[in-house]
């Protein structure tokens, strides 16, 4: 199935008021896995944001993260979607819209998330697994952030 999210973005009129400057279906669907599409609804090269500008990264984003920016993604995880263990350089704060997902860490330990819950990754190797008969959608609010420097001895 494919991902299907609509966008809405507000900004303001040269009188400063505020206005709907974008209202579309994200075209930016991609796919790293099998059973996995994902799609970057809003990015930033910056933080804090520079809110005069209508900078529009969403669809040039080709990494998890951007360089001292943010990444708002929404992925979708089908049931039995293929494996992949990885580690972001990053602060990620996960929300599960719909359905369930596992998510796995390096050391074998399962946390399993439903709809409404709420995960912060810091940095950890972790791999998202459906192993139920539902899609599951989640919103990811990615903040580039270091890691420390015995996680990057690890390689």
């Amino acid at each position: 199935m494919t991902l299907e999210v609509r966008r809405v973005v507000t900004g303001h009129t040269e009188n400063g008021k505020a206005t709907v400057v974008i209202d579309e279906i994200s075209d930016n669907v991609i796919s790293r896995r099998a059973g996995q599409h994902s799609t970057v609804i809003w990015a930033t090269d910056q933080t804090p944001a520079d809110l005069s500008s209508l900078k529009d990264l969403s669809a040039d984003v080709e990494a998890t993260t951007v360089p001292n920016g943010t990444v708002f993604r929404i992925s979708r995880f089908e049931p039995g979607v293929a494996p992949r263990n990885h580690r972001t350089a990053s602060l990620d704060y996960a929300v599960v819209m719909s359905g369930a997902i596992d998510m796995e860490l390096d050391d074998g330990e399962i946390v399993n998330l439903k709809a409404g819950d709420v995960l912060v990754q810091r940095g950890t190797v972790h791999n998202w697994t459906n192993p139920g008969t539902e899609p599951c959608m989640i919103a990811f609010i990615l903040m580039a952030a270091p890691l420390p420097e015995e996680l990057n001895a690890e390689g």
